[in-house]
């Protein structure tokens, strides 16, 4: 490949091959517990992204922004994994910032510097868009452990407890109430 919208269209191709990885990667915490095959962080994180769209129309912040810094708050799992909380206290590793941009190294500049910003702006915390996708992490852990627990797994307080109290936004506070009270079928009845 000499040409360099070749070479530029291989690096995305890798980069997307390395995504993939997302897919096979299992949410690891869950082990803990007992669930043999939790959800993939694929899986995690599509659902992260959608709450956090919703989150930020319900707080009047840019929907598909936070989508956005969602959809890539965990894309760095594909080079150190799913940690869990407990691992994380005996492990030194790089930012994911500094992961990020190893991974993005040899994308084009525009890709490589829209998938750094988003990053980095959902590691900062800084705007009403990241606080909403922070949220809508937790908040979906919260839901899979309520999922976990009426598929009879035990065990689940701990990440339904930490989810609940790190919450920022008060749309995600009202949800996250909303999801202890509710039933997780009670949307075939609509």
């Amino acid at each position: 490949m000499n040409d360099k919208h070749d070479r530029d269209a291989a690096a995305v191709a890798e980069f997307a091959f390395e995504l993939g990885v997302l897919k096979r990667t299992r949410r690891a915490g869950w082990w803990h517990i007992g669930v043999r095959d939790p959800e993939s962080v694929a899986e995690h994180s599509l659902r992260v992204a959608q709450l956090a769209t919703m989150l930020a129309a319900m707080e009047g912040a840019d929907p598909a922004r936070a989508a956005l810094l969602a959809l890539w708050h965990d894309s760095q799992e594909t080079r150190i994994g799913d940690l869990t909380h407990t691992a994380r206290d005996y492990l030194q590793s790089a930012s994911n910032e500094q992961i990020t941009a190893d991974q993005t190294a040899a994308l084009p500049d525009t890709a490589r510097k829209t998938v750094q910003e988003v990053v980095n702006e959902y590691e900062a915390a800084g705007t009403a868009e990241a606080h909403c996708a922070k949220d809508a992490d937790k908040l979906e852990c919260l839901f899979q452990a309520v999922e976990y627990r009426e598929s009879g797994y035990r065990g689940v307080q701990g990440w339904i407890d930490s989810s609940r109290q790190s919450l920022r936004t008060d749309a995600a506070r009202r949800v996250a109430e909303a999801a202890l009270s509710v039933s997780t079928l009670a949307w075939r009845g609509r």
